[in-house]
């Protein structure tokens, strides 16, 4: 944390930006990634994920607008994982990195059901899977959804799996396939809102997950 003022930097040297001294402890609400699920009375729904990438983005404000350009551009891979061959992650006209943002809204009769997402980086997409195919699926109301063990695979050669995934049944017959295990202590820190057949609001976050998030029900005064 420096003094104010603090001399502009140089977004084409990030190293320049202010950055020396003594680093800060981080803010509550971290640096990254943010995701917010939200319903109105109606029965509106958004599920909006945020991100810059990392604290600053890009370090380009867009002018007369006020807001920073992310960096998301380092989500793609920029050369092949199998070298000389096509690889769908390599940066292109028209084209989204591998990435990470996976906000869903679930209809059901074409009513809004449910919505969540998640972030977390690139394990994202399996978070937010993990909790569709929970609900859908496997019949857990969405809290648990939430809250069930979870693992991340993309294209390693080892699975990160938190500690509840490997003590299931479900990963030793994975292991039985010859699938291999990297522990993390958590994956993702999903919320969302469902809407229940008498029209009330479920709103359901982490229970334990980054210290346990936040959800609420507010119910109009009077």
């Amino acid at each position: 944390m420096l003094p104010a003022p603090v001399a502009p930097g140089d977004p084409r040297n990030p190293r320049d930006c202010g950055q020396a001294g003594k680093a800060a402890a981080p803010p509550y609400e971290g640096p990254n990634t943010t995701h917010l699920t939200v319903a109105d009375a109606r029965g509106d729904i958004v599920s909006y994920t945020l991100t810059i990438e990392q604290t600053g983005g890009s370090g380009i404000v867009v002018p007369h607008r006020g807001f920073l350009l992310n960096n998301e551009l380092t989500d793609f891979s920029f050369t092949p994982v199998t070298p000389g061959q096509p690889d769908p992650n390599l940066p292109g006209p028209g084209k989204r990195p591998r990435s990470s943002i996976s906000p869903v809204m679930v209809f059901r009769d074409g009513r809004p059901w449910f919505a969540a997402g998640s972030p977390g980086g690139a394990t994202i997409i399996t978070t937010v899977l993990q909790v569709l195919t929970g609900r859908i699926d496997r019949g857990l109301s969405l809290v648990d959804a939430i809250a069930a063990p979870r693992a991340s695979q993309r294209n390693a050669a080892r699975t990160e799996a938190e500690q509840g995934f490997l003590a299931q049944p479900e990963a030793d017959k994975l292991r039985a396939l010859g699938h291999r295990f990297a522990t993390s202590d958590e994956i993702g820190a999903a919320t969302g809102v469902e809407r229940l057949p008498d029209g009330r609001w479920i709103a359901a976050a982490e229970r334990q997950r980054r210290g346990g998030g936040s959800a609420e029900v507010v119910l109009p005064a009077g």
